[in-house]
């Protein structure tokens, strides 16, 4: 399948920034399901001051705003072809070592009631695959998907006591309960086509889980499915922080408004 992506993120502020830095990992790669035919980062209000890999292997642009600006405007665009994969990536690769994906972080970290919840997949013996697809389906009946309900700061804990959250909550939820069940696990941001709509508001986030046999193998926990040929892998991390779309610091005004215009359609 081939897929057209817009994504629009539109930062405006009160007064003048006399300072602004951000990090953009908004450039997907190629990888065993998915081939990046074209694609750019076209900023207004500042400009791309060099773009590297990170610890990840995530392209990172680092944007560096325009002195005095009330706005910067940064859009990233392109067209991917894709192919379900059964959500199976492959061996691992990049430069954080395998074990590195084992380690809880502060969006992570298990709490009394997420311990609990992890031990009926402890006995489901060795077979990671069954394991992992349990847990995603738990997650999800476990809680609920509503917008609105937790934003950027909830951890993993915060998310599963309240039992509701989006995709981003799902994901720190699995990748707790994975790592505790001695599962490398990593987050990944990207998009997704979605069926009845062209014009969305995020970006979308699932995980992926090591299986020795396989490799990486995706969950999008929030729909209930592996990843097919609707989706692009764009940055992955050990939690929503390092695989973030846009990330940065600023001086000269507190507060901004943020409007993000995404569209992915085939």
């Amino acid at each position: 399948m081939r897929l057209s992506v817009s994504h629009v993120s539109h930062y405006t502020y009160p007064q003048p920034v006399s300072y602004g830095l951000l990090q953009a990992r908004l450039w997907p790669k190629d990888n065993a399901n998915q081939t990046v035919l074209d694609w750019t980062l076209d900023v207004t209000g500042g400009s791309v001051q060099t773009e590297f890999q990170d610890q990840h292997h995530n392209h990172v642009a680092l944007i560096l705003q325009d002195p005095d600006v009330q706005s910067i405007r940064i859009e990233a665009r392109g067209n991917v072809d894709t192919k379900d994969g059964a959500g199976i990536i492959g061996k691992h690769g990049g430069y954080s070592p395998l074990w590195l994906f084992l380690r809880q972080t502060d969006r992570t970290k298990p709490s009394k009631a997420l311990r609990a919840f992890s031990r009926q997949f402890s006995k489901m013996g060795d077979d990671r695959l069954a394991m992992l697809h349990a847990l995603s389906a738990a997650i999800a009946q476990s809680v609920t998907y509503a917008t609105a309900t937790t934003d950027v700061t909830t951890t993993a804990d915060d998310a599963f006591v309240q039992g509701q959250g989006v995709c981003q909550d799902h994901a720190h939820i699995f990748l707790s309960v994975a790592r505790m069940l001695g599962v490398p696990a990593r987050y990944v941001s990207g998009y997704l086509m979605l069926n009845d709509t062209v014009d969305q508001d995020a970006s979308h986030a699932w995980v992926e889980g090591y299986i020795p046999a396989l490799g990486w193998v995706g969950f999008d926990v929030s729909n209930r499915i592996s990843p097919d040929e609707r989706y692009i892998r764009v940055a992955t991390g050990l939690d929503y922080d390092d695989a973030t779309p846009l990330k940065g610091h600023r001086l000269g005004t507190e507060g901004d408004s943020l409007v993000v215009s995404l569209q992915v359609q085939q």
